[in-house]
């Protein structure tokens, strides 16, 4: 029962604005208020009186026991035994599939480059997004669109070539690949002409060349062999692999489109889009010396996936540092006369830092991903051996736990800011983290295990303490809190829910006993509390990526 979607039939008989209902300050005043300021001029009257006007004519109903005038305010009271009975036993379904479509454009790693904790973002971030619209009833299309053409081929096919070794590259492919890229830049600051023969190998990928196009079948091989452990360890699929590779046969055709439009400009041997009177500078399509650049690829990337899924909306989960590129694209296609341009949305995300700057490939400044994971897991497994050494399959719990350290500490953030990498922040336990929100379900479990043999009915209308009514509270607000989380693309909205949800369960917790508790029939409806409880922070978690031990 939608207990707002009654008060608003009560408001709608006398033609009064449902969306003017709030919350009182103090829970005493009454469910839900109605402000009368906004009808004093229509009325003719203070809103006093119309106040009090209203609460006459207003008759309460089976849901609604009681309507008083407070002030300018109407105050709505609940039936608090209907209330408690619908907050608890509600279902948190996933809602019917509402027919539209979007594509999810997240995580794309660039090929032959460590995952390294940046990737964290757009991988976490994009994940918990596709998760949350589903559950809002979207088709979610799971693109990665992996970084697997560009230059940056050319610079491992010199790197290669001139340095590089097979057995040592298929012995530990991502580091020596990594070190090789790394050498790769620190010899081109001694000989800038490095830079040049990078540019030459990419033209001859580009130009079909069998041992560019070898090097580039292996080299992304291997990389893509190493990503999939990643995905798997952390619960990750697509529904596309479809990185900028996949687009080079598109690329002529759309330069060739952009050209029956008249949008293309030549500029020092380049073509160019000028933007210039929408204060943007020039995407470019084609560099002087023929060769494409990522732009040109998301160009074609959008049309067909606008072709090929028809979709609503088509999201990029990207670093905000991509801000620029994405309002060039997206104008260019707008030029071209592509009406779905505007359903094209950047979702961007605030950098990863180090304490000491940004992390980079190409300097050697890298913190592996799974050497995180591995590092956050291990930390766990000695914090359970010194508090729970009987805990069974600890392993496994060690690594739920690791990994949820990990991913809530990221999704907690708004996305849009910037985070700064500090071990003591990642791996500390203690707080608004992923483990205090696992050891809250785990906690609730417990509390399930032990009240198996409570079978009185339950006496929800006894749920009146003031923590009972602040978690039944929190209970309620859980679909809100998908619907913001959804509605803004933002799973921080989520993961902090979840985080006062469990503050909220812990005063409970702790003033509130269902196992010691007399009244068994208040205890029964205690112990629903409770199974709501972990129904919604397994759920929630379960949205946001992370899996939720029963013990701890």
């Amino acid at each position: 029962m939608d207990f707002k979607a009654e008060i608003g039939k009560l408001l709608k008989k006398e033609h009064l604005p449902q969306e003017l209902l709030q919350a009182p300050p103090n829970p005493d005043m009454g469910d839900y208020a109605f402000p009368c300021f906004t009808l004093a001029k229509e009325y003719k009257k203070s809103p006093q009186e119309i106040a009090k006007d209203l609460e006459k004519k207003l008759k309460p109903t089976k849901s609604i026991e009681k309507i008083t005038a407070n002030g300018p305010y109407l105050n709505f009271f609940i039936n608090k035994t209907a209330y408690n009975k619908e907050i608890i036993q509600a279902k948190t379904a996933r809602k019917k599939r509402n027919g539209k479509v979007i594509t999810l454009d997240f995580s794309q790693p660039n090929i032959m480059k460590p995952f390294n904790i940046a990737h964290l973002r757009s991988t976490m971030i994009g994940n918990a997004i596709s998760q949350i619209l589903t559950y809002e009833g979207y088709k979610v299309i799971k693109i990665n669109h992996l970084g697997d053409w560009g230059t940056q081929f050319g610079k491992m096919m010199y790197a290669f070539e001139t340095w590089g070794e097979k057995t040592s590259l298929m012995k530990d492919p991502m580091h020596y690949m990594t070190d090789l890229y790394v050498r790769f830049h620190k010899e081109a600051e001694a000989d800038p002409s490095l830079e040049e023969r990078g540019r030459e190998w990419f033209a001859k990928l580009e130009q079909g060349d069998k041992k560019a196009r070898a090097y580039w079948q292996l080299f992304s091989k291997l990389s893509l062999q190493y990503y999939d452990k990643t995905y798997k360890r952390l619960h990750i699929s697509f529904d596309s692999w479809a990185g900028e590779a996949f687009y080079e046969p598109q690329l002529k055709p759309t330069i060739e489109l952009l050209e029956k439009k008249h949008l293309l400009e030549e500029s020092d041997g380049a073509l160019i889009v000028n933007l210039e009177k929408y204060n943007l500078t020039p995407c470019i399509v084609r560099k002087s010396d023929g060769s494409t650049i990522y732009a040109t690829r998301d160009l074609a990337a959008a049309i067909y996936r606008a072709k090929t899924y028809k979709f609503d909306k088509n999201l990029y989960v990207v670093d905000v540092r991509q801000s620029l590129h994405f309002q060039q694209v997206f104008k260019t296609l707008e030029l071209a006369g592509f009406p779905w341009a505007k359903d094209c949305i950047h979702l961007a995300f605030g950098t990863m830092r180090f304490e000491d700057g940004v992390m980079s490939t190409r300097k050697g400044i890298i913190i592996f991903l799974e050497d995180v994971l591995d590092k956050a897991v291990e930390s766990v497994e000695k914090i359970i051996e010194e508090k729970n050494p009987h805990l069974k399959d600890k392993k496994k719990v060690a690594e739920q736990v690791g990994l949820g350290a990990i991913i809530f500490w990221d999704l907690s953030h708004d996305r849009l800011r910037d985070i700064s990498f500090s071990w003591d922040k990642v791996i500390d336990f203690n707080g608004e983290t992923g483990p205090y929100v696992q050891y809250a379900h785990a906690r609730a479990a417990s509390i399930l295990r032990k009240t198996k043999a409570i079978k009185a009915k339950a006496a929800y209308e006894k749920l009146q303490a003031v923590q009972e009514k602040e978690l039944l509270k929190q209970l309620s607000l859980y679909q809100e809190a998908i619907a913001k989380a959804a509605e803004q693309y933002k799973p921080s909205i989520l993961a902090k829910y979840l985080i006062t949800l469990c503050q909220v369960f812990n005063d409970f917790y702790e003033h509130c006993p269902c196992v010691t508790e007399p009244d068994k029939a208040l205890a029964a409806a205690r112990v629903k509390a409770v199974e709501k409880t972990k129904v919604v922070l397994k759920e929630g978690l379960t949205l946001l990526g992370i899996e939720s031990p029963e013990e701890m």
